[in-house]
């Protein structure tokens, strides 16, 4: 270890270099660490003369990351958790919370996940904020660099969603699945049987961080694979085509049984072994250094 060099290295430098990597502007970075702009642009020449980089390039508006300013990014995240946890000590108490926790999740999950969170946020202090994003906006790669505190996902329990070893998965929700159609299907007053299931054209959901769903893979090696006729962005434009088509929609039966979108249309058990499914918590591990992770981690464990 170069404990020379570690000692030109300024802990509040990489602090701006950190909000700098979420908030891509000097004016915003200097609002949340309340500093004046000039002491951002300070500490950030700093950092680029002890990296020797240039760490950022201004485009329109927005301070953009170079590639080896996003390389580091999820090393000072870890660097600033670390340390945060030595000094955040004792019993977290949520109605004094003055600060800000993040999720994501997909907007479907939302609907099952809707009262607790709005508990959550009011056992939190009048100034604190809970901030709920898609997880087409922040996913894995937030997690890791610090942008995220937690996601929630639906997925194939035996299906690993991602190999990074600084991620930590926990289910919060067992499920099952089912097959959704429209009341006025041909297959919806009968038993639905692998032949009529593949027989029908099918509406999928599309999520570029998975890769292709465990049901998906043994439906094909066993019986054939799906007709998709439409992909779509979320359960909820899924259900709307069911609704107006005779498409056939495969989700998770407790979203079924919750969501608005599926109102009206009729559920069936899936005619073949498709594994486990579940809703996971992920994090990144160092995260729960932080006394505000920690609580909220343990709010949304409760409902498993």
């Amino acid at each position: 270890m170069d404990y020379t060099t570690l000692s030109r290295i300024s802990l509040k430098n990489l602090t701006v270099m950190h909000v700098l990597l979420m908030t891509h502007s000097v004016t915003q970075t200097a609002e949340i660490l309340c500093v004046t702009p000039s002491s951002v642009s300070k500490a950030l020449g700093q950092l680029k003369s002890d990296l020797n980089d240039e760490l950022f390039f201004r485009r329109g508006n927005q301070l953009m990351p170079t590639q080896y300013a996003l390389s580091i990014g999820p090393a000072i995240h870890n660097v600033l958790s670390n340390i945060s946890g030595i000094f955040e000590q004792g019993e977290f108490a949520p109605e004094r919370f003055g600060g800000s926790l993040s999720l994501a999740m997909r907007e479907s999950t939302f609907e099952l996940f809707a009262p607790t969170l709005c508990d959550i946020s009011q056992k939190l202090g009048a100034s604190a904020q809970l901030s709920i994003s898609t997880k087409e906006q922040f996913s894995f790669e937030a997690l890791l660099s610090g942008k995220l505190d937690f996601l929630v996902l639906p997925h194939d329990v035996s299906q690993p969603p991602t190999l990074s070893k600084s991620l930590v998965w926990q289910t919060i929700l067992e499920d099952e699945m089912v097959c959704l159609m429209n009341p006025n299907h041909p297959l919806a007053d009968v038993e639905l049987d692998i032949d009529g299931y593949l027989s029908c054209r099918h509406i999928n959901v599309i999520d570029k961080d998975l890769s292709e769903p465990y049901f998906e893979q043994t439906l094909t090696q066993h019986h054939g694979a799906r007709q998709i006729a439409m992909r779509v962005a979320d359960f909820g434009s899924a259900a709307s085509t069911c609704h107006h088509s005779n498409y056939l929609f495969t989700c998770s039966k407790r979203w079924a049984e919750t969501a608005l979108q599926a109102k009206g249309l009729v559920a069936k058990p899936l005619p073949f072994d498709y594994g486990q499914v579940a809703y996971s918590l992920v994090w990144n591990t160092v995260s729960l250094n932080n006394p505000a992770c920690r609580w909220l981690h343990s709010q949304l464990i409760a409902e498993s």
